[in-house]
């Protein structure tokens, strides 16, 4: 999602800069952040976030764009254990701070409004709402947003075209979002498809190097389009101020042990992918319009449905797919990752679908710190 305000720290843009910071970090760290909605009890309607920041005054609970949404942000951690962790205890303190009449929801869309949401009354907000207009106002968006660090420039470049050939795959794991406005859309995951009425959605590009990747941010500045890469909002960027890949494909999940299962395996499957490209064994990016589509049949047919090879164009099942990533990354995960094939099994868009909108909201709110 868009934060309501800009981080004020300029962000290198050179790419002897780039370079320095993505070498910067630990190998092997992680951290998340995931958006969350305010709603009132009763008619679930979205509700002002406000009062409720105001009573939590926490760095790690930050408002957005949108009026009635908050963005929960961890520390990084040395793995995903102690991530998850503080991600249970920060979402207790948030539902701990509403009134009896309000509740949180981690839902990727409100499953009965479709908007216009209220945006948020700062400058930020104004700002974007005259470059996307009534666009910005269908942005009630929520996503888990993982952040993962290589140590190592070249690393972190190769891992990222490697996790944008399987962005599909992922979206299907985490697919959780069937319903908006109080009907099914027909699709697991209609998050993606609202935020793609802006631009820098979906597929990132390929970027061959540093440089080039220096020149396109330039491009985009130079001309006043964008301020910076903050709007670069691809559904998988390298993040310019923390040195990390930050993985955007993925739905929020209503519980946090969900949230465990499905960044447990996330963060196997790039550990075993740096490794991987250290070996010299990474396959070339695709190209983006093959991703595209298979990011379209994970979007509507989640786990139950197929992808097409990205080379020979073979249709694969879509479970399968994502059982051969879960055994690859296994080894590379400190406990086994039974979690992530149950959900494979077992996606938590059927549960939502056999809740209803009207069903799934309530239970949205009881599951919350699970």
């Amino acid at each position: 999602m868009i934060a309501a305000t800009p981080d004020p720290t300029p962000a290198p843009t050179r790419p002897d800069d780039l370079r320095s910071l993505f070498s910067s970090t630990v190998a092997g760290t992680v951290g998340f952040e995931e958006e969350l909605l305010l709603v009132r009890r009763g008619n679930w309607a979205p509700a002002d976030a406000a009062p409720v920041l105001a009573r939590i005054d926490d760095p790690r609970v930050k408002p957005e764009l949108v009026a009635c949404q908050v963005e929960i942000a961890t520390a990084v951690h040395k793995d995903v254990a102690g991530a998850v962790d503080e991600l249970r205890a920060t979402r207790a303190l948030l539902a701990a701070a509403c009134d009896p009449e309000l509740a949180v929801i981690a839902a990727p869309v409100h499953p009965l409004f479709e908007g216009p949401a209220t945006l948020s009354p700062t400058a930020r907000a104004a700002e974007l709402g005259a470059r996307y207009r009534s666009v910005i106002e269908r942005q009630l968006v929520s996503s888990l947003q993982i952040h993962l660090a290589f140590g190592n420039a070249d690393t972190t470049l190769a891992v990222y075209h490697a996790l944008r050939n399987l962005l599909p795959e992922l979206a299907a794991l985490a697919g959780a979002s069937p319903f908006i406005g109080g009907r099914d859309t027909g699709l697991c995951s209609v998050r993606p498809v609202i935020a793609s009425l802006l631009p820098r959605q979906g597929v990132p590009p390929v970027i061959a190097s540093w440089e080039q990747y220096a020149e396109d941010l330039d491009w985009l500045a130079h001309g006043g389009t964008v301020a910076d890469g903050s709007e670069w909002w691809w559904e998988l960027r390298p993040h310019l101020r923390y040195g990390t890949l930050e993985l955007r494909v993925l739905d929020v999940q209503a519980t946090v042990d969900r949230t465990h299962a499905i960044a447990g395996f996330v963060h196997a499957l790039a550990t075993g992918l740096a490794e991987r490209h250290e070996l010299g064994g990474l396959q070339p990016p695709a190209p983006t319009w093959r991703i595209a589509e298979n990011r379209w049949a994970a979007l509507r047919d989640g786990v139950r449905g197929e992808l097409l090879d990205l080379r020979t164009g073979e249709a694969r099942p879509t479970r399968r797919l994502l059982h051969d990533l879960i055994d690859f990354a296994e080894p590379y995960a400190p406990a086994d990752l039974d979690d992530a094939r149950a959900i494979v099994e077992d996606p938590p868009v059927e549960h939502l679908r056999a809740l209803g909108p009207e069903g799934s909201v309530p239970w949205l709110t009881e599951v919350f710190t699970r």
